[in-house]
């Protein structure tokens, strides 16, 4: 579970900075909202930046999600995916 922590870290931190309110896995609203943000940077385009990145850091950032995705279906199987399958 620590990649995801790490993942919904990251992205607290980054929303705090627009004074959005933080995500938390314990609600289950939160999850699927992250759920879509990870989606969302597995997307083509964010993956790859838009190709300013190697192959090599765009398979490791692949990898990351892959597993944050992994661990949120574990706690809450009912979130849904889009570009992870």
């Amino acid at each position: 579970m620590k990649n995801l922590k790490a993942f919904v870290d990251r992205e607290n931190q980054y929303s705090a900075i627009f004074g959005a309110r933080a995500l938390d896995l314990a609600n289950a609203a939160d999850r699927q909202k992250i759920a879509r943000r990870i989606d969302s940077q597995l997307s083509p385009e964010n993956l790859s930046c838009d190709g300013e990145i190697s192959q090599a850091e765009a398979n490791r950032r692949y990898r990351n999600l892959c597993r944050c995705a992994e661990e949120l279906l574990a706690l809450d199987s009912s979130v849904k995916f889009y570009e992870y399958a």
